[in-house]
């Protein structure tokens, strides 16, 4: 069960936004990621709670930042609801979406789980709802997905396979690579890989 702390900051000017604390490891389900967010003055200010399963499809999704609530799955699309600080407002969402985004580093993680690419496949596009913080606003973007190369690296655990991803925001072509091992992001945008207690889960 990899365990460790990322580190998020603006990709742009790389002002710190967060640390968050993780933990994630293969199920009966799936996958499950479950992580703590906590602001650079140390306040606790968010989580994440998503479950995959086993083709990479959220099955239960639970995020939390700054009071505001978002549940969601994938449901004749994906399906949300999303929660005002109050508790007061509760607002439904649905879209033809593949599944959900977000910069927590699970959501790289379960797009690679879904698109399952190859080294050798095209790219290949992808629909997701982008929860954006702090208040976890839901927009529709489209992707482009390519796996560039899978490369394989000695440890002292042992060999570890990373995949170096292309994405591509459709609306804008802009570009990005996201380096990923297992169930860890190693490195994207916006995201640095701060701890890691235990090797990244292997998947079949």
């Amino acid at each position: 069960m990899p365990r460790g702390r990322y580190s998020l900051h603006d990709p742009h000017d790389h002002t710190p936004l967060a640390d968050e604390h993780f933990h994630c490891a293969p199920g009966p389900s799936g996958w499950r990621y479950v992580s703590q967010l906590t602001a650079p003055s140390g306040d606790h200010s968010g989580s994440v709670d998503l479950t995959l399963d086993e083709l990479g499809r959220p099955i239960r999704l639970e995020l939390h930042a700054a009071s505001w609530q978002v549940r969601g799955a994938a449901l004749d699309g994906v399906t949300w609801v999303r929660t005002d600080p109050t508790g007061a407002d509760a607002t439904e969402g649905n879209v033809r979406a593949h599944a959900f985004t977000g910069t927590s580093p699970a959501f790289l993680i379960a797009t690679t789980r879904l698109l399952r690419l190859t080294p050798s496949a095209s790219a290949t596009r992808v629909r997701l709802v982008s929860l954006t913080e702090p208040v976890l606003a839901p927009r529709t973007v489209d992707q482009s997905w390519a796996l560039l190369k899978r490369e394989t690296h000695g440890t002292d655990n042992g060999p570890l396979t990373v995949d170096e991803y292309q994405v591509t925001a459709l609306d804008t072509g802009e570009q990005h690579a996201v380096h990923i091992a297992g169930d860890v992001v190693l490195a994207a945008p916006g995201i640095e890989l701060e701890e890691l207690e235990s090797p990244p889960s292997v998947f079949d």
